[in-house]
Protein backbone atom coordinates (compact mmCIF):
# COMPACT_ATOMS: atom_id res chain seq x y z
CA UNK A 1 0.00 0.00 0.00
CA UNK A 2 1.54 3.49 -1.18
CA UNK A 3 1.82 5.70 1.90
CA UNK A 4 4.81 8.01 1.09
CA UNK A 5 5.07 11.28 0.38
CA UNK A 6 7.97 12.34 -1.38
CA UNK A 7 9.14 16.26 -2.06
CA UNK A 8 12.16 16.25 -4.52
CA UNK A 9 13.19 20.12 -3.83
CA UNK A 10 17.30 20.04 -4.71
CA UNK A 11 19.06 19.52 -8.24
CA UNK A 12 19.39 15.33 -8.14
CA UNK A 13 18.92 13.16 -11.43
CA UNK A 14 16.06 11.10 -10.85
CA UNK A 15 16.36 7.50 -12.18
CA UNK A 16 14.59 4.07 -12.50
CA UNK A 17 16.35 0.75 -11.19
CA UNK A 18 14.51 -2.48 -10.11
CA UNK A 19 11.30 -1.12 -9.37
CA UNK A 20 13.13 1.93 -6.94
CA UNK A 21 12.53 5.27 -7.71
CA UNK A 22 17.01 6.61 -7.45
CA UNK A 23 17.59 9.87 -6.53
CA UNK A 24 21.68 10.76 -7.55
CA UNK A 25 22.87 13.99 -5.98
CA UNK A 26 25.27 14.96 -2.72
CA UNK A 27 23.43 11.34 -1.48
CA UNK A 28 21.91 8.64 -3.18
CA UNK A 29 18.87 7.58 -2.40
CA UNK A 30 16.15 4.87 -2.89
CA UNK A 31 12.35 5.03 -2.46
CA UNK A 32 10.33 1.56 -2.92
CA UNK A 33 8.08 2.98 -6.27
CA UNK A 34 4.88 1.05 -4.56
CA UNK A 35 5.19 2.53 -1.20
CA UNK A 36 4.94 6.04 -3.06
CA UNK A 37 1.50 8.10 -3.16
CA UNK A 38 2.47 11.27 -4.34
CA UNK A 39 5.62 12.33 -5.71
CA UNK A 40 5.94 16.63 -6.05
CA UNK A 41 9.08 17.91 -8.04
CA UNK A 42 9.62 21.28 -6.73
CA UNK A 43 13.10 21.95 -7.91
CA UNK A 44 13.14 22.58 -11.63
CA UNK A 45 16.58 21.76 -12.11
CA UNK A 46 15.32 17.76 -11.51
CA UNK A 47 16.31 15.75 -14.47
CA UNK A 48 13.74 12.18 -14.70
CA UNK A 49 14.34 9.64 -16.86
CA UNK A 50 10.80 8.77 -19.25
CA UNK A 51 11.03 5.18 -17.65
CA UNK A 52 11.09 6.39 -14.23
CA UNK A 53 7.70 8.69 -14.91
CA UNK A 54 5.94 5.64 -16.73
CA UNK A 55 6.79 2.99 -13.92
CA UNK A 56 5.24 5.84 -11.64
CA UNK A 57 2.22 6.60 -13.66
CA UNK A 58 1.66 2.64 -13.67
CA UNK A 59 1.87 2.39 -10.17
CA UNK A 60 -0.86 5.32 -9.80
CA UNK A 61 1.64 7.82 -8.50
CA UNK A 62 0.27 11.16 -8.23
CA UNK A 63 3.03 13.63 -9.70
CA UNK A 64 3.18 16.98 -8.84
CA UNK A 65 5.42 19.58 -10.78
CA UNK A 66 6.31 22.98 -8.79
CA UNK A 67 7.21 26.13 -10.91
CA UNK A 68 10.04 28.48 -9.98
CA UNK A 69 8.55 29.33 -7.02
CA UNK A 70 7.87 26.37 -6.26
CA UNK A 71 4.58 26.21 -6.18
CA UNK A 72 2.19 23.18 -7.95
CA UNK A 73 2.20 24.04 -11.77
CA UNK A 74 1.20 21.20 -13.35
CA UNK A 75 0.67 17.33 -12.67
CA UNK A 76 1.08 14.00 -14.94
CA UNK A 77 -1.74 11.89 -15.73
CA UNK A 78 -2.61 8.87 -17.44
CA UNK A 79 -3.81 8.43 -20.90
CA UNK A 80 -5.99 5.16 -19.90
CA UNK A 81 -7.41 5.15 -16.65
CA UNK A 82 -10.09 3.30 -17.46
CA UNK A 83 -10.14 0.21 -18.99
CA UNK A 84 -14.02 1.21 -21.12
CA UNK A 85 -12.76 5.33 -21.38
CA UNK A 86 -14.37 5.70 -24.22
CA UNK A 87 -17.87 5.00 -23.24
CA UNK A 88 -17.31 7.03 -19.94
CA UNK A 89 -16.62 10.01 -22.34
CA UNK A 90 -18.92 9.41 -24.54
CA UNK A 91 -21.27 9.26 -21.58
CA UNK A 92 -19.72 12.40 -19.90
CA UNK A 93 -20.32 14.88 -23.44
CA UNK A 94 -24.07 13.30 -22.91
CA UNK A 95 -24.69 14.47 -19.14
CA UNK A 96 -27.62 17.02 -19.77
CA UNK A 97 -27.71 20.67 -18.73
CA UNK A 98 -30.62 20.28 -16.75
CA UNK A 99 -29.42 17.49 -14.24
CA UNK A 100 -26.04 19.28 -14.08
CA UNK A 101 -27.50 22.62 -12.86
CA UNK A 102 -29.34 20.26 -10.48
CA UNK A 103 -26.04 18.58 -9.42
CA UNK A 104 -23.90 21.99 -9.24
CA UNK A 105 -26.63 23.68 -6.87
CA UNK A 106 -25.82 20.14 -4.57
CA UNK A 107 -22.06 20.79 -4.55
CA UNK A 108 -22.59 24.73 -3.96
CA UNK A 109 -25.12 24.16 -1.23
CA UNK A 110 -22.89 21.66 0.41
CA UNK A 111 -19.42 23.56 -0.06
CA UNK A 112 -21.51 26.55 1.45
CA UNK A 113 -22.46 24.57 4.74
CA UNK A 114 -19.06 23.36 5.50
CA UNK A 115 -18.04 26.88 5.31
CA UNK A 116 -20.39 27.90 7.90
CA UNK A 117 -19.35 24.69 10.00
CA UNK A 118 -15.31 26.00 9.99
CA UNK A 119 -17.37 29.19 10.82
CA UNK A 120 -18.93 27.52 13.60
CA UNK A 121 -15.97 26.02 15.03
CA UNK A 122 -13.93 29.74 14.78
CA UNK A 123 -17.18 30.71 17.29
CA UNK A 124 -18.62 33.20 14.70
CA UNK A 125 -21.75 31.89 15.04
CA UNK A 126 -23.60 34.95 13.30
CA UNK A 127 -22.05 34.74 10.08
CA UNK A 128 -21.83 30.87 10.39
CA UNK A 129 -25.72 31.36 10.43
CA UNK A 130 -25.72 33.84 7.76
CA UNK A 131 -24.00 30.74 5.28
CA UNK A 132 -26.66 28.48 6.29
CA UNK A 133 -29.26 30.60 5.32
CA UNK A 134 -27.03 30.77 1.83
CA UNK A 135 -26.72 27.16 1.56
CA UNK A 136 -30.92 26.82 1.69
CA UNK A 137 -31.25 29.29 -0.46
CA UNK A 138 -29.03 27.82 -3.36
CA UNK A 139 -31.08 27.21 -6.29
CA UNK A 140 -30.74 25.37 -9.41
CA UNK A 141 -27.24 26.34 -11.76
CA UNK A 142 -26.54 28.44 -8.52
CA UNK A 143 -28.08 31.20 -10.52
CA UNK A 144 -28.53 33.46 -7.80
CA UNK A 145 -24.89 33.05 -7.29
CA UNK A 146 -25.22 31.63 -3.19
CA UNK A 147 -21.68 30.92 -3.49
CA UNK A 148 -19.97 33.91 -4.49
CA UNK A 149 -21.51 36.09 -1.78
CA UNK A 150 -21.10 33.39 0.95
CA UNK A 151 -17.13 33.06 0.25
CA UNK A 152 -17.13 37.06 0.63
CA UNK A 153 -18.37 36.67 3.89
CA UNK A 154 -16.53 33.40 5.17
CA UNK A 155 -12.95 34.53 4.21
CA UNK A 156 -13.44 38.07 5.32
CA UNK A 157 -14.39 36.63 8.67
CA UNK A 158 -11.90 33.85 8.93
CA UNK A 159 -8.72 36.17 7.93
CA UNK A 160 -10.25 39.77 8.45
CA UNK A 161 -11.84 42.58 6.83
CA UNK A 162 -9.09 43.02 4.47
CA UNK A 163 -8.11 39.62 3.41
CA UNK A 164 -8.64 39.12 -0.39
CA UNK A 165 -7.76 35.97 -2.25
CA UNK A 166 -6.41 37.75 -5.39
CA UNK A 167 -3.67 39.38 -3.51
CA UNK A 168 -0.14 37.65 -2.57
CA UNK A 169 0.28 36.97 1.05
CA UNK A 170 1.19 33.88 3.13
CA UNK A 171 -2.13 33.33 3.62
CA UNK A 172 -3.37 32.91 0.02
CA UNK A 173 0.10 31.33 -0.66
CA UNK A 174 -0.81 28.65 1.96
CA UNK A 175 -4.21 27.96 0.51
CA UNK A 176 -2.94 27.76 -3.21
CA UNK A 177 -0.82 24.92 -2.60
CA UNK A 178 -3.41 23.12 0.14
CA UNK A 179 -6.11 23.51 -3.16
CA UNK A 180 -3.52 22.50 -5.83
CA UNK A 181 -2.53 19.36 -3.45
CA UNK A 182 -6.55 18.69 -3.60
CA UNK A 183 -6.93 19.25 -7.09
CA UNK A 184 -4.55 16.96 -8.06
CA UNK A 185 -6.32 13.86 -5.96
CA UNK A 186 -9.33 15.16 -8.14
CA UNK A 187 -7.59 14.82 -10.94
CA UNK A 188 -6.12 11.28 -10.49
CA UNK A 189 -9.80 10.29 -9.11
CA UNK A 190 -11.48 11.41 -12.07
CA UNK A 191 -8.61 10.22 -14.86
CA UNK A 192 -9.23 6.34 -12.81
CA UNK A 193 -13.05 6.28 -13.55
CA UNK A 194 -12.17 7.25 -17.43
CA UNK A 195 -13.28 10.30 -17.81
CA UNK A 196 -12.14 13.91 -18.79
CA UNK A 197 -11.22 16.21 -16.59
CA UNK A 198 -11.16 19.19 -19.02
CA UNK A 199 -14.97 18.70 -19.55
CA UNK A 200 -16.82 20.20 -16.87
CA UNK A 201 -20.61 20.79 -15.59
CA UNK A 202 -19.96 24.68 -14.29
CA UNK A 203 -16.34 25.56 -14.88
CA UNK A 204 -15.80 25.89 -18.49
CA UNK A 205 -12.72 28.24 -18.70
CA UNK A 206 -11.35 27.13 -22.23
CA UNK A 207 -7.42 27.58 -20.62
CA UNK A 208 -8.28 25.41 -17.75
CA UNK A 209 -7.47 21.31 -18.13
CA UNK A 210 -9.29 20.58 -14.68
CA UNK A 211 -12.60 21.98 -14.93
CA UNK A 212 -14.59 19.04 -14.05
CA UNK A 213 -12.28 18.94 -10.51
CA UNK A 214 -12.43 22.24 -9.98
CA UNK A 215 -16.48 21.28 -9.64
CA UNK A 216 -16.29 18.07 -7.74
CA UNK A 217 -13.65 19.85 -5.50
CA UNK A 218 -15.57 22.79 -3.87
CA UNK A 219 -17.20 20.96 -0.95
CA UNK A 220 -13.35 19.57 0.14
CA UNK A 221 -11.90 23.44 0.07
CA UNK A 222 -13.08 23.71 3.77
CA UNK A 223 -10.57 20.97 4.92
CA UNK A 224 -7.66 23.09 3.35
CA UNK A 225 -8.74 26.20 4.90
CA UNK A 226 -8.95 24.14 8.78
CA UNK A 227 -5.49 23.31 8.48
CA UNK A 228 -4.41 26.60 7.14
CA UNK A 229 -5.96 28.57 10.04
CA UNK A 230 -3.69 26.62 12.29
CA UNK A 231 -0.41 28.52 10.79
CA UNK A 232 0.93 31.33 12.57
CA UNK A 233 1.29 34.69 10.35
CA UNK A 234 4.79 33.78 10.59
CA UNK A 235 6.79 31.75 8.40
CA UNK A 236 5.96 28.13 8.47
CA UNK A 237 8.90 26.30 6.65
CA UNK A 238 6.38 22.67 6.86
CA UNK A 239 3.62 23.75 5.43
CA UNK A 240 3.43 22.31 2.27
CA UNK A 241 4.36 18.60 4.30
CA UNK A 242 1.44 19.25 6.41
CA UNK A 243 -0.95 20.40 3.45
CA UNK A 244 0.15 17.59 1.60
CA UNK A 245 -0.34 15.13 4.59
CA UNK A 246 -3.90 16.54 4.12
CA UNK A 247 -4.82 13.84 2.24
CA UNK A 248 -4.98 11.48 4.98
CA UNK A 249 -6.94 13.20 7.01
CA UNK A 250 -9.57 10.39 8.91
CA UNK A 251 -12.79 11.50 6.77
CA UNK A 252 -16.59 9.87 7.25
CA UNK A 253 -18.16 9.00 4.69
CA UNK A 254 -21.29 6.56 4.16
CA UNK A 255 -21.04 5.71 7.63
CA UNK A 256 -17.19 4.65 7.53
CA UNK A 257 -14.09 6.22 8.16
CA UNK A 258 -11.11 6.00 5.68
CA UNK A 259 -8.47 8.98 4.47
CA UNK A 260 -9.31 11.95 2.62
CA UNK A 261 -7.49 10.36 -0.41
CA UNK A 262 -10.08 7.20 -0.38
CA UNK A 263 -13.20 9.44 0.60
CA UNK A 264 -12.34 11.85 -2.72
CA UNK A 265 -12.59 8.18 -4.24
CA UNK A 266 -16.05 7.46 -3.52
CA UNK A 267 -17.01 10.71 -3.27
CA UNK A 268 -15.90 11.26 -7.18
CA UNK A 269 -17.79 8.11 -8.12
CA UNK A 270 -21.01 8.84 -6.60
CA UNK A 271 -21.11 12.23 -8.49
CA UNK A 272 -20.43 10.77 -11.63
CA UNK A 273 -23.32 8.40 -11.01
CA UNK A 274 -25.66 11.42 -10.36
CA UNK A 275 -24.51 12.46 -13.51
CA UNK A 276 -25.34 9.57 -15.52
CA UNK A 277 -28.70 8.58 -13.92
CA UNK A 278 -30.01 12.48 -13.09
CA UNK A 279 -30.69 11.10 -9.60
CA UNK A 280 -28.71 13.89 -7.04
CA UNK A 281 -29.40 11.55 -4.13
CA UNK A 282 -27.31 9.30 -5.01
CA UNK A 283 -24.23 11.61 -4.27
CA UNK A 284 -22.14 11.09 -0.95
CA UNK A 285 -20.49 13.68 1.07
CA UNK A 286 -17.90 13.48 3.13
CA UNK A 287 -19.88 13.50 6.64
CA UNK A 288 -17.17 14.61 9.25
CA UNK A 289 -13.33 15.24 9.03
CA UNK A 290 -10.80 14.14 12.14
CA UNK A 291 -8.16 17.38 11.89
Amino acid sequence: MSFREVIISSNVKMELKLNYLVCRGEKNVKIHIPEISTLIIESTAVSITAALLCELVKNNVKIIFCDEKHSPHSELLPYYGSYNGSKRIKMQILWKENVKKEIWASIVKRKIEEQAKVLSEQNRKEESGKLFEYAKEVVKGDTTNREGHAAKLYFLTLFGESFSRGTFNKRNKYLNYGYAILLSAFNRAIAAHGYFTQLGIWHKNEYNDFNLSCDFMEPFRPVIDRIVLRFDETENTDYKLKLIDSLNVKTKIKGQVTTLENAIGIYVRSVIDALNTGDKELINFAEKYEL
